[in-house]
């Protein structure tokens, strides 16, 4: 394993695990998962050198860091252990937005209790609450920072201009936002402040939701209750548009001798020693094959074809339906 820096002292592997998929998270997530082979996984991933592992309290809600927490006792020190916080719960359901200083702290408490530890290295806001001003919520956020409960701050597809207000009232260690070859809008505006302001930059779904990994070559691949199957990416009209991507990312990873996930992962590996991905798994085969593509390095050649593949916008269809999209980049 290779490691990197998020902000200017937080150092994890170059490739963090991605827990959501693990527990908790509902059958229709990338399918169901194997409580034992999930704990396995986290246990191989250890193995490999990983130390960067990303879960959150909507996550089930609750149990996936409670299964996190489960994985890591007892070796606690060598990890860093992300989570996040953002939502309001009733009943075991999440009810909306919430990032006020009391829910911030309310949300802070129970992630230390489920994951079992004193100090949450990353802790992140899931999503910017359009009710609540940013330098509030960080206010609150760096009041736990001063109590020890956590050590660097983190948002997750927060705008720029958002990104730099919450940065001004404390340091932010790292955004977290969608990015891969199939979605590339960060880089216009998003990475560009990142760099600016030495905020490490964390892309979840950097395999476009199993798009880019080439096993799925059509629809009928999905299980029926698969949440993709709504996914405007993955829509009858745009599935095979989208494909084109996937044959040039299987051409690349051919001449490699090597999965097109790697590809997808060297790839972003190559856009800057900022960028962390966290590739999601709840198996022990997939995080093998994902955490390999550390070792992988793209030529020029490589990079140019993926770029023609893959611009900026070339992707077919939103990556999320109507209600998702009102929710990022605020």
């Amino acid at each position: 394993m290779k490691y990197r820096k998020l902000g200017s002292e937080l150092e994890v592997s170059a490739l963090g695990l991605g827990c959501m998929p693990m527990a908790g998270v509902g059958k229709d997530m990338y399918g169901k998962a194997n409580m034992a082979e999930s704990l396995a996984t986290i246990d191989r991933a250890i193995e490999l050198g990983v130390t960067f592992f990303d879960t959150a309290e909507i996550y089930g809600p609750f149990i996936n860091e409670e299964l996190l927490g489960r994985a890591i006792r007892g070796r606690r020190e060598r990890l860093i252990i992300a989570t996040k916080f953002g939502f309001s719960f009733k009943d075991g359901k999440m009810t909306g937005v919430d990032s006020s200083p009391a829910n911030v702290r309310r949300a802070c408490e129970g992630s230390l209790q489920r994951l079992g530890v004193d100090t949450i290295d990353l802790f992140y806001q899931h999503r910017v609450d359009p009710n609540v001003p940013i330098e509030e919520t960080v206010g609150a956020m760096a009041d736990l920072v001063a109590e020890g409960k956590v050590r660097y701050l983190g948002l997750s597809e927060a705008g720029a201009e958002t990104l730099k207000k919450a940065h001004a009232t404390h340091p932010i260690a790292a955004l977290q936002s969608e990015y891969s070859l199939w979605e590339r809008d960060v880089e216009e505006e998003i990475l560009p402040v990142c760099q600016d302001l030495d905020i490490g930059f964390v892309p979840y779904s950097p395999l476009g939701r199993g798009f880019l990994t080439g096993q799925i070559k059509s629809r009928d691949d999905l299980p029926a209750d698969d949440y993709r199957r709504n996914d405007p990416r993955y829509s009858e009209e745009n599935f095979a548009l989208n494909m084109k991507l996937v044959d040039a990312v299987e051409t690349v990873a051919g001449r490699h001798h090597c999965s097109p996930a790697q590809i997808a992962l060297a790839w972003l590996l190559a856009q800057g020693d900022f960028i962390v991905p966290i590739p999601g798994s709840k198996r022990r085969a997939t995080l093998e094959d994902s955490m390999a593509a550390v070792d992988i390095t793209l030529t020029e050649a490589d990079l140019d074809e993926l770029e023609a593949a893959a611009p900026i916008g070339g992707t077919a269809g939103l990556r999320y339906g109507e209600s998702l999209m009102s929710m990022v980049r605020l």
